[in-house]
């Protein structure tokens, strides 16, 4: 049964087979066909799009899935949008799970926002509208000038920790950091638990110098600056020893978080709740990239379990590592493309939440 007026198109771009798949299970649930288009990579890595069917003055959602080669993935997307705005498309709307270089929405000494120079280039290319999941920092969406929604992944992370989890009640929602916290309150408040967060780190002389903590100088240098003009010195910071605040003995842990990549810090904030006493450690996220040897560290860690969704094709971690399990979220984004394509509100999905979540 079609659930949507004519004029939908969805097509997926060939990042990986998963974007495929991801692209199949949103048109059988709006009861159309995936568009027709082939995307290839020439001799010299070019990316090529042939878009093979009619999409003028139609409605054009464009699915894209992250995989391990993050910029072909970019690319594909910024040429296949290109290409539905020269075929003279209504509206183009990209649908990435996974917003990639989330991560580097922030200036750090002489780096630059890289995640304002891909939301740059993404409407450049003729993109109208953005569906996206649990950006790393919702303030990205600012990056755009053109309409986005951020979707949350949290109701069916939720749905899974009450039907997949027995004695989920007596369980304590962690944040491995106190930047986390606020994302650990909105479970806990959900599922009316209680809440720790892990604060502190080993003394690591090597970050200290990458994060800044040394920066101003401790040695005062006025020769430039007239004396009555001298700058202040700022205390360098220092984390105390790692600590819980937060009963976690004889419980269920389950540490929540956005992002789940080098596993280091999960790892270690599972040892930390070990030692005080949890007797399970779940670690929920949305995005699982899990790069590099992060399916081994998990399997030999104190973890018991990582759930994360389908924003991210991780069926080889999988393999690699029987502890990951996925939640399907083709349900809300089918949802939103119907939603958009039939010109209705919004607000049904992001019922009960609030502006911290």
């Amino acid at each position: 049964m079609n659930h949507t007026k004519g004029g939908l198109v969805i097509f997926t771009a060939n990042s990986h087979p998963s974007s495929r798949e991801l692209g199949k299970r949103i048109a059988e649930r709006l009861g159309v066909e995936l568009g027709k288009v082939q995307v290839y990579q020439e001799a010299n890595r070019e990316t090529r799009v042939q878009i093979q069917e009619s999409v003028r003055g139609k409605d054009v959602f464009v699915i894209q899935t992250v995989s391990k080669d993050v910029n072909t993935t970019i690319m594909e997307m910024l040429i296949m949008v290109y290409a539905c705005r020269t075929s003279c498309a209504r509206s183009i709307t990209g649908v990435l799970p996974y917003f990639p270089y989330s991560k580097q929405c922030k200036m750090r000494k002489r780096g630059s926002i890289v995640s304002k120079l891909i939301a740059s280039m993404m409407c450049k290319a003729g993109l109208t509208h953005l569906i996206t999941m649990d950006l790393h920092q919702k303030e990205i969406q600012g990056f755009f000038n053109i309409p986005v929604d951020n979707l949350r992944a949290s109701p069916f992370l939720l749905q899974y920790i009450q039907e997949e989890i027995p004695d989920y009640r007596n369980a304590v929602i962690v944040a491995k950091s106190p930047s986390s916290a606020k994302r650990a309150q909105s479970f806990a408040e959900r599922l009316r638990l209680g809440i720790a967060v892990i604060h502190g780190e080993a003394q690591d002389a090597e970050s200290d110098q990458v994060d800044g903590r040394h920066s101003p100088p401790t040695v005062k240098t006025t020769g430039a600056i007239h004396p009555s003009m001298e700058i202040p010195l700022l205390i360098p910071k220092e984390k105390p020893p790692i600590t819980v605040v937060g009963d976690v003995g004889g419980r269920i842990a389950i540490i929540v978080d956005d992002i789940i990549d080098d596993v280091d810090s999960f790892v270690a904030a599972a040892e930390t709740l070990k030692e005080r006493g949890a007797y399970k450690i779940f670690v929920m996220a949305t995005h699982g990239i899990l790069s590099s040897d992060a399916p081994r560290f998990i399997e030999e860690s104190a973890i018991d379990e990582v759930v994360v969704t389908n924003t991210i094709p991780h069926e080889l971690q999988k393999l690699q590592c029987p502890k990951i399990k996925t939640v399907d979220i083709s349900m809300i984004l089918s949802e939103a493309i119907r939603r958009i394509h039939n010109g209705e509100s919004m607000s049904y999905l992001f019922r009960n939440i609030g502006v911290d979540d």
